[in-house]
């Protein structure tokens, strides 16, 4: 047989496609090329081969081999693809049973020692073959715990290609190629760090904690203006110890974006919404996604079915904060290249953390702030009328007082999280029917008409707002589902004039003073 098949996977953003790699062994001067749209990183992989099959005491050095990556219009990203070309190459040379390695798909890097190494976005490419169909995949010995997290795929390792090429032999003798052991959970290694903070920590600043209930009921978005130590990023981190867990698909979305970018969790499978707070000298690429050559994920697709905190957000770059109004009104990132557009998913909460002025001092009477009115507007104005527009919740953390210091403990964050997953509960069995979970998803023309429109004496201020140029039509729609949020808090069925008046008030009250 001069044609050995195997399969191999190409990631377009945490989606992919099963590629099938066929290796031609012909007569003639020896030589290993590659098509298939291969990138710089794939088009070095005979040296790696070459090295790795004779480590294994295999020799492809006086071979003519030719490979495909079919379907070859698909652009082949990375070194995950070495141990698949590695092994088609066995198998056209008679090394390999041809019909055992067929159905198999290789996702590992080849170390010049033939050692099986760790390749970025494990999970989306094990996920993406079980999708197809794929039943058994072999991953490098340091992949086992993510590839397992797919279920239906049976995942199999070698530490060498020399103990791959043994496992298969087993195969033409009549045996099965051995499943790999899952590796025992360790405690120890579970990132728990966000799971020890605790509402109760916060000390005053009452408005604020009712704001963030509110935020995490309904997946709404908020902006928290006040000057320095009042304890803008101690509420934002304590936001995702009242959201509820995430399902496992929920966590398996949030994963996969997780290992395109190496940061996997050392503990598996992780149901704690992610937390992901990007320094304020952050690029756009770094923010929203991008990069030479493979495009990565930024930091709003790594927030996924998360919170995205964006502390000091006035002194953000202003095209960085531009580039979030689309990912915040369509739950996903788009981007474009001359050769491929790859989408990423971006469902997140944003929050927002700004001083009211560049001296911190600007709150109150402001009798403390060293700042020119004309500074005081342009840092105000860095904070575009688009982007707030988009931030249901805009509220002020004044700073605490020595009585509030000594103040009782507020409610605890599990005493918290249990009027949320209530309210979101009542979210859920009003939306499903309809494709929707939370009262942020649902689109602002459902909420004006029949059956969920509100009478008019309910929205008479909202009405009187709207005509008077003081919120837009999308801020109409927000202050809406902002008052069904607060309804389900507080168990009405539906929102009242006093839910609709708090949803208006939070909409605009926290703006960046000018």
């Amino acid at each position: 047989m001069s044609v050995g098949v195997t399969r191999g996977v190409a990631l377009r953003g945490i989606s992919g496609h099963l590629v099938d790699i066929e290796c031609h062994v012909g007569q003639g001067l020896p030589c290993f090329e590659i098509s298939g749209l291969p990138d710089t990183a794939l088009r070095q992989a005979p040296q790696r081969v070459r090295a790795a099959t004779i480590s294994a005491g295999i020799s492809l050095n006086s071979r003519q081999l030719t490979f495909n990556l079919s379907p070859a219009a698909i652009p082949k990203h990375g070194t995950g693809f070495d141990l698949g070309i590695a092994v088609a190459a066995l198998a056209a040379c008679g090394e390999l049973p041809v019909d055992a390695v067929r159905p198999v798909a290789h996702v590992a890097e080849l170390g010049l020692d033939g050692r099986l190494r760790h390749v970025a976005g494990v999970l989306p490419a094990v996920l993406a073959a079980q999708r197809a169909g794929c039943e058994q995949v072999v991953v490098a010995p340091d992949d086992v715990t993510e590839a397992q997290l797919v279920e239906g795929v049976r995942v199999c390792t070698a530490r060498t290609l020399e103990e791959l090429v043994r496992g298969y032999s087993r195969i033409a003798r009549g045996g099965r190629y051995p499943e790999a052991a899952a590796r025992p959970h360790d405690p120890s290694a579970c990132e728990d760090g966000g799971r020890r903070l605790d509402l109760a920590d916060v000390s005053g600043q009452h408005e604020a904690l009712a704001a963030l209930m509110l935020a995490a009921a309904g997946g709404h978005h908020v902006l928290l203006n006040g000057p320095p130590g009042s304890g803008k990023t101690m509420l934002a981190e304590r936001l995702v110890t009242i959201l509820p867990p995430l399902t496992r698909e929920q966590a398996l979305e949030t994963l996969a974006v997780r290992s395109l970018v190496g940061a996997m969790p050392t503990s598996g499978i992780d149901l704690q919404p992610p937390f992901v707070a990007p320094h304020h000298s952050a690029s756009v690429a770094a923010l929203v996604g991008g990069g030479t050559g493979v495009v990565l994920p930024g930091a709003v697709s790594q927030a996924h079915h998360g919170v995205l905190f964006l502390d000091e957000a006035a002194e953000f770059g202003g095209a960085v904060l531009q580039a979030l109004r689309q990912p915040l009104e369509s739950g996903q990132v788009v981007i474009a290249r001359a050769r491929e557009q790859v989408a990423y998913p971006a469902r997140v909460q944003l929050v927002l953390a700004a001083n009211p002025c560049p001296c911190g001092e600007g709150h109150g009477k402001g009798l403390l702030c060293r700042c020119r009115p004309t500074e005081r507007r342009a840092y105000a104005a860095r904070l575009s009328g688009p982007l707030l527009d988009r931030v249901d919740i805009q509220v002020q953390v004044p700073k605490v007082s020595l009585a509030e210091l000594h103040e009782a403990p507020s409610d605890s964050s599990a005493a918290v999280a249990e009027r949320v997953l209530l309210a979101r509960a009542a979210q859920r069995r009003r939306w499903e029917a309809h494709g929707w979970q939370l009262n942020s998803q649902v689109p602002g023309p459902v909420l004006r008409r029949a059956p969920w429109r509100l009478p008019s004496v309910t929205t008479s201020g909202l009405d009187r707002a709207l005509d008077l140029g003081q919120v837009t039509l999308r801020g109409y729609d927000r202050v809406l589902r902002l008052a069904w949020t607060s309804a389900d808090l507080n168990g009405r069925p539906t929102p009242s004039a006093t839910d609709v008046g708090l949803a208006l008030m939070y909409r605009t009250q926290g703006a960046v003073a000018a």
